[in-house]
């Protein structure tokens, strides 16, 4: 890598850091002023509210990635611009292409990093940071999500009154269903627990229904415990209680996969799993948008405000994508084209007008 692109490199990532480091005060600053009510009760003292802040900022730094390193390539950019140094750039023989191509590698080596942390790392520290709250705070972890659910695997619905901790049950219904679409028996039991694989109910009822005849003879069986074989597990169950934005990648497409083999709708996480997949590609649509805005001419306009603007259509266009997510779901498109296609459009668009500036 020659001296000025390491240059040009390095002004992008200490702006890029200097913008996360602002953003992740600004979110703990005010999420502080929200914890205050809190602090004082049983054991959860400032430090503990600290502790809970800290412990959220992976993930907010996660899923605010692409402001952040918008904000950073154009300000960086900005700062060779208005010192002048773009224009000695450009003179010694670096084409706006090429500066605009050095700026996205920069953005997607920070993309990759985030990612990659917010993934891994950012779900066990949100937990962690959950938890830690809960148990200062006097609270079970476990009765702060209580709610039941409902699940179809095949011919069988299951039907949970209360999810303690993923792992124990209370009030559970098995029902099962024939090819027909009949009941043939509804399991019922008080207490449940699920290793992953089996749900292990005590102190079971079998209500068992011959559908052969014109009319139905249920019959009871009591039973001291029974077990249920099952092809969902604990990470479907984990993900039950969180929306689609909280769910990791992975997670996402397990749930996605069970769904459809039950042939469930998935529409809300088939569109999440594609905004994370093309997050990469948007974020360089908005850097295309940006770079216009910075090589453009200063006569008429200063080139301050034009990064400014740059900035807001940007993070403009950003908003319009999550909308076109929200379309997709609403009026039933393919959340594959709704997502891809106005990405695709505008960065068309932004690639022509560069290649016209540069070539002006």
């Amino acid at each position: 890598m020659k001296i000025r692109d390491r240059y040009i490199t390095k002004t992008i990532r200490n702006y890029t850091l200097a913008v996360l480091l602002i953003w992740l005060s600004i979110y703990s600053f005010f999420n502080f002023l929200g914890e205050l009510n809190n602090i004082g009760q049983v054991d959860y003292t400032v430090l503990e509210a600290i502790k809970y802040i800290l412990l959220q900022m992976p993930d907010v730094a996660y899923k605010q990635a692409s402001p952040i390193i918008l904000l950073g390539c154009v300000l960086g950019m900005g700062y060779l611009a208005t010192t002048n140094q773009l224009v000695v750039l450009r003179v010694s023989g670096n084409s706006v292409l090429k500066l605009t191509a050095l700026t996205i590698r920069t953005a997607l080596i920070f993309v990759i990093m985030i990612i990659a942390f917010g993934e891994f790392f950012a779900p066990i520290a949100s937990e962690e940071a959950e938890k830690s709250r809960a148990k200062a705070l006097g609270q079970s972890f476990a009765s702060q999500n209580q709610e039941g659910f409902w699940i179809r695997e095949g011919g069988n619905y299951f039907n949970v009154g209360n999810n303690i901790d993923g792992k124990l049950f209370t009030d559970i219904t098995i029902i099962e269903v024939n090819s027909s679409n009949k009941i043939t028996s509804v399991v019922k039991s008080e207490d449940a627990t699920f290793d992953g694989k089996i749900l292990k109910m005590d102190d079971t009822d079998i209500f068992s229904i011959d559908v052969s005849t014109d009319i139905d003879d249920i019959s009871l069986k009591e039973i001291n415990s029974y077990n249920k074989t099952v092809s969902f597990d604990q990470d479907l169950i984990d993900s039950l209680k969180k929306e689609p934005d909280e769910l990791t990648t992975r997670n996402i497409i397990k749930q996605i996969q069970f769904l459809s083999d039950n042939k469930l709708r998935s529409g809300i996480y088939e569109v999440e799993l594609y905004k994370r997949f093309i997050k990469p590609i948007t974020l360089i649509a908005m850097i295309l948008v940006a770079m216009i805005f910075i090589f453009g001419s200063t006569r008429d306009v200063t080139l301050g405000r034009k990064i400014f603007f740059g900035v807001m259509l940007g993070l403009s266009f950003e908003m319009l994508s999550r909308i076109g997510g929200a379309l997709a779901l609403s009026f039933n498109f393919n959340p594959v084209l709704s997502t891809l296609l106005p990405t695709t459009i505008v960065m068309m668009v932004a690639i022509i007008l560069l290649i016209r500036k540069s070539v002006s």
